[in-house]
């Protein structure tokens, strides 16, 4: 037995160049470096928003100017193998249904696993996910079998997005100890602004690559494999963690935090969360808060254009009396409507998940809750009332909570159980947003379908639905206000976190393996540069093509 806990070197070649030990920062590393390798990761895997701009294009892959349409009859299992008509876009539109329940699965699945195994190798393999995913999916497009899409991309790309979303996150809170929030809102932040780069490139190049005989959308999927695997391998590379029980120099936990009994100093083992009651009601939390949310921004655009109708381009006229013109330049408008609430999506991760710093994680939920009640609870009056600009102003309130939603949790679940295994629980958590990820879309299709059908006017169909979710807030609210700080049976006694540090490959310091990154000397200033203008470059382009977009709705 002995043996088998005795540390053990780091192992050579690709295996060993990958492991844990071989990521640890050596004296004069610069934390900085850590949040654009997270970014480079996340604005990759986050064109999984964006995909929506490949139904259309696929929708048309055999017919190409038109679509050849599959017989009415023909049920989801013929399609999924069928090489005679094009995909229909609800076949298609179930990749956001693998997606995010794949997301949520591996992230829970494996969670465990990328603690132990640092976030290099689990940024290495997303990397081989997302992008072989791609390829995969190019496959499935040339020879025409949808079942190959849904397994590319829907499957093993949906194993990389949840391996890519939680890899920086136990990284970065070890590193931020002093700004858990913002650390943590930085990389998620580029998971929300993954679309923003994506859309327009994946437009662009189907645009460039389309031919009279092809759409273009496989040379597309090929060439974006290609470099969102560049990122994601320069992302992975990048990942250093810190010597076990680093802390920033000249920094000292506050008193306010020392003495903060919802900020523990002790760690929780990722195998005992499921039994532990705070954290089904932190699950409750994002799950509410991500059904509302997520319920909201699937029907962003119809709800504006049906709610509003003639107004928005000052003609006297409900939805349903418009004609072809008249539609087509409310769509436009929508369509910009669509953009700025991407922005205020993405923001509201970085500018909520800081604010959690400052004001507490569970007074921020709160915040969340209760205003966002008041929101979705005025958005029938100002529909009511004619006024487009109070209900966008609620509309994008509401977005940048939910983005911030996502931001704040990593550093909720911080507080609560520690920072050893916050990367574990923060997968299994994500289960939460597989089941929003059908609730929330579920309730407002179907209501809204409902109230159309007992013959209610377009512009009121959304009304119940917005009550609906103001509950789902409610309940969100009554659990976080449950949540109490653990029990002190819950924690790993000092015998089981030296082992599971053991486990985890924790090292004091990195000349322990004596292949610490910077151990020779303090990062230069121009590396850290040069990796925020990698990221950085690409996402000042996305913001600046969603503000031309948003700009369309203020003309």
């Amino acid at each position: 037995m002995s043996a088998v806990l005795e540390p053990m070197g780091p192992s050579t070649g690709v295996a060993g160049w990958l492991d844990k030990e071989r990521t640890i920062a050596g004296p004069g590393f610069n934390r900085w470096l850590v949040p654009p390798a997270a970014l480079a990761i996340h604005l990759c895997i986050g064109m999984a928003y964006g995909f929506s701009v490949f139904w259309l294009p696929l929708s048309k892959a055999i017919g190409v100017s038109a679509a050849q349409a599959c017989p009415k009859d023909m049920g989801l299992l013929t399609e999924l193998f069928t090489t005679t008509c094009d995909w229909r876009i609800s076949s298609l539109g179930w990749m956001y249904t693998l997606f995010f329940v794949l997301l949520g699965c591996s992230a829970a699945l494996w969670g465990g696993w990328l603690e132990r195994a640092g976030p290099r190798k689990a940024g290495v393999v997303s990397a081989l996910c997302w992008c072989g995913g791609l390829v995969l999916s190019a496959l499935g497009i040339y020879t025409h079998q949808l079942w190959l899409l849904w397994v590319g991309s829907g499957v093993i790309g949906g194993i990389g997005l949840g391996l890519g979303y939680i890899s920086p996150v136990s990284t970065l809170i070890k590193w931020f100890p002093d700004r858990r929030g913002m650390a943590t809102g930085m990389a998620i932040m580029g998971f929300g602004g993954g679309a923003m780069i994506g859309s327009p490139l994946a437009a662009a190049l189907m645009k460039g690559f389309a031919t009279p005989t092809s759409v273009g959308v496989v040379e597309t999927f090929l060439v974006m494999a290609a470099i969102y695997f560049v990122f994601m391998m320069g992302g992975a590379l990048g990942y250093r963690v810190p010597p076990s029980g680093w802390k920033p120099a000249g920094w000292t936990p506050p008193p306010a935090l020392k003495h903060n009994t919802m900020i523990t100093q002790h760690h929780v083992h990722v195998k005992k969360v499921w039994g532990i009651p705070q954290f089904w009601l932190v699950w409750m939390v994002l799950c509410m808060n991500v059904s509302a949310g997520i319920g909201v921004i699937g029907m962003a655009s119809p709800m504006l254009q049906e709610m509003f109708g003639g107004q928005l381009i000052g003609v006297d006229k409900s939805f349903g009396d418009l004609d072809k013109a008249q539609l087509a330049a409310i769509a436009a408008i929508a369509a910009g409507f669509t953009a700025l609430l991407s922005l205020f999506n993405i923001g509201g991760r970085f500018v909520w998940a800081s604010f959690s710093d400052r004001l507490g994680r569970k007074t921020t939920y709160a915040v969340f809750f209760i205003l966002g009640g008041l929101l979705y609870a005025s958005i029938p009056a100002s529909a009511g009332a004619g006024s487009q600009l109070l209900f966008v102003a609620a509309v994008c309130v509401i977005l940048s909570m939910y983005g911030g939603g996502f931001a704040t949790v990593p550093a909720y679940l911080a507080d609560l159980f520690g920072t050893q295994m916050v990367g574990a629980i923060h997968g299994r958590l994500l289960t939460a947003w597989a089941t929003a990820g059908i609730i929330g879309p579920v309730v407002v299709n179907y209501m809204r379908e409902y109230q159309l059908g007992l013959g209610i006017p377009r512009e009121q169909v959304y009304n119940q639905t917005m009550y609906i979710l103001v509950g789902f807030l409610a309940v969100g609210l009554v659990c976080n206000l449950l949540i109490r700080p653990l029990n002190a049976k819950w924690f790993m006694t000092p015998e089981e976190l030296a082992h599971e540090k053991h486990l985890a490959h924790d090292r004091a310091v990195a000349n322990e393996v004596g292949m610490g990154p910077g151990s020779g000397g303090r990062t230069p200033t121009a590396v850290v540069v040069l990796a925020w203008i990698a990221v950085g470059i690409p996402l000042a382009w996305g913001i600046w093509r969603t503000l031309e977009s948003a700009a369309k709705f203020f003309h």
